[in-house]
């Protein structure tokens, strides 16, 4: 298992609408935290403030559009998203400015939906999750930063690693799997949205370019060759004496997309 823990691209301004995010997910997952407890509550909850394509297809729930993305399915689901966000959304603030992220992180959001629904417009399966719009960060940042370093820790049994691996790598094998997860059947055994992961993607590499371009296109590629053009953090990496443990878990798959 590799999960990216982060990345050697410092920002130089405070990013403020990622900080904005991270909370505000964090906060509504806090508001209907007691739901877990009932299932049929949750699912309803779900399906009124989820995306349903067979709702939109039927002229309804189009504020779902919207809402969907600061809901989560469950803790690790909402973790694994935010981890996302603040690796990469603070570059991506700082390229475009407070309120043109945030409007290209909702913009993002309504496109990954806008996949998922066209791949199945049908779908009573209620899709919840910032994943999408998160997914847009990493076009963005996949085409501006394409060899910045990305930690990922490696954990394989016993085997505990900490690896720098450029972020075209880590990135566009995610995309991949996207795509690959959203030909198959794995979407259905899952609860996967692999459409809309790939495009929240697409769309973010699509409304970067014209951003892209400004800053020199290929030339800005060449000027740092495809590494932040600052200076990259350094991090010192320290052994502990913290023993090993494992553990093993079970998973079923769950009623909803994310």
């Amino acid at each position: 298992m590799l999960i990216p823990i982060r990345d050697h691209n410092p920002s130089s301004k405070r990013p403020y609408v990622t900080w904005a995010l991270l909370a505000a997910n964090a906060l509504v997952f806090a508001l209907y935290l007691p739901l877990f407890g009932d299932d049929q509550a949750l699912m309803r909850f779900f399906f009124e403030w989820g995306m349903v394509p067979a709702q939109l297809s039927a002229g309804e729930g189009a504020l779902t559009l919207l809402s969907h993305q600061f809901l989560h399915g469950d803790l690790l689901h909402l973790g694994a998203n935010m981890l996302f966000l603040w690796i990469f959304g603070d570059n991506m603030e700082e390229l475009w400015g407070h309120w043109r992220y945030l409007a290209f992180y909702l913009i993002c959001g309504l496109a990954a939906a806008g996949l998922q629904f066209a791949a199945e417009p049908q779908s009573t399966i209620p899709m919840v999750g910032a994943s999408g719009a998160i997914a847009g960060v990493l076009g963005g940042y996949f085409l501006f930063y394409p060899r910045a370093r990305v930690d990922m820790f490696l954990f394989l049994i016993i085997i505990f690693r900490i690896i720098p691996i450029p972020a075209w790598l880590v990135l566009g094998s995610w995309f991949v799997m996207q795509i690959l997860g959203g030909l198959g059947a794995a979407s259905d055994a899952g609860g996967v949205a692999y459409w809309a992961h790939a495009g929240g993607f697409l769309a973010g590499v699509v409304l970067s370019l014209p951003l892209w371009l400004r800053k020199g296109g290929p030339a800005y590629w060449t000027k740092c060759h495809g590494h932040p053009p600052h200076a990259e953090a350094r991090y010192r990496y320290v052994k502990t004496s913290v023993p090993t443990a494992g553990r093993a878990a079970r998973f079923r798959p769950s009623p909803w997309r994310r």
